[in-house]
């Protein structure tokens, strides 16, 4: 197992995990898959301020973990928001566990001591959304701080946000 940063050259892989969970699921809020050009633009603004990380088994990316700014402003500089998407294929292996290790690593590295999960809650558990996202953060470390009611539509039917949140240090 490699774990390291993301390039470019990774967006065609990084493309094919993200790809599923937009037409299959609620885990994210995005109705349409983003061109490679967009979803490399994305890669590309996160590197010059955050990390992003990407898990290889066997030279094959199975997953990817990223921060991005919180807010802004200057103000919430030492806080971020993180993602993390698993192939398919290769959830329930413990490599989000991994990746997010490596990743707050790296983000104290650079001054960041709060973290944020902004997770799809489902109202009630089907094919598009349970709760596994929100009891994976809880076992790392973060705790529930905030919800937002019916705030995303996806699949003809709303879902919960809710936000998580992790000191690094006080």
């Amino acid at each position: 197992m490699i774990i390291r940063s993301a390039n470019i050259n990774d967006a065609k892989r990084l493309l094919e995990i993200y790809s599923y969970y937009v037409e299959n699921t609620a885990i994210t809020f995005e109705y349409d898959v983003p061109s490679i050009e967009e979803f490399s633009k994305r890669i590309e603004n996160i590197l010059t301020k955050y990390p992003y990380l990407v898990l290889e088994e066997n030279g094959v990316i199975q997953g990817y973990a990223y921060a991005s700014a919180f807010r802004p402003r200057a103000a919430y500089s030492h806080c971020a928001e993180l993602s993390i998407y698993i192939a398919k294929a290769s959830t329930g292996r413990g490599y989000g566990k991994v990746l997010y290790a490596e990743l707050e690593k790296e983000l104290e590295k650079i001054g960041i001591i709060n973290l944020y999960a902004s997770i799809a809650s489902p109202i009630e558990e089907d094919e598009y959304l349970t709760n596994n996202s929100e009891q994976f953060h809880a076992h790392l470390g973060f705790k529930k701080v905030g919800e937002f009611h019916k705030c995303g539509y996806k699949f003809g039917r709303f879902d919960n946000m809710i936000f998580m949140e992790k000191i690094l240090r006080h």
